[in-house]
């Protein structure tokens, strides 16, 4: 059975915008693939159409049957890991084998803080700071 296996460099699931985003990915294929693509990217879910946006990529052209490669990324500015009571926003990284449905994915959060920001405490701050301008 053919595996992908996806790393994060000292396994780190928190980075701030700009910041590199190092790993590895290792492979085992039963079959000859054409390639193997790492891709960093971002998606929404929750209620409404769902968005994805791949924001870099490496491509392992011709890969050996059995191997560990190393990639690297820079994560832009924006978006920011966030959750809400309707939608979230997800960063991720995935390893994709060509052609094929073998693949591998690992989340985590992109946020100044490194924290996801959590938009019903934000909106819970906001409508209390609102509250206490209009009372004062």
């Amino acid at each position: 059975m053919s595996t992908v296996k996806l790393m994060l460099r000292d396994d780190r699931t928190r980075f701030r915008p700009g910041e590199q985003i190092e790993g590895g990915v290792a492979w085992q294929l039963d079959r000859r693939a054409k390639s193997i693509e790492v891709r960093l990217f971002y998606y929404t879910k929750g209620k409404g159409t769902t968005d994805l946006v791949v924001v870099d990529h490496a491509k392992f052209e011709d890969p050996p049957p059995e191997r560990a490669e190393k990639f690297e990324f820079c994560l832009p500015a924006a978006p920011y890991s966030f959750s809400g009571k309707l939608i979230s926003l997800v960063w991720a990284v995935e390893a994709v084998v060509l052609p094929g449905k073998q693949s591998a994915r690992l989340e985590f959060v992109v946020s100044p803080s490194g924290r996801e920001i959590d938009l019903d405490q934000t909106q819970l701050h906001g409508d209390r700071a609102a509250s206490d301008a209009r009372a004062g």
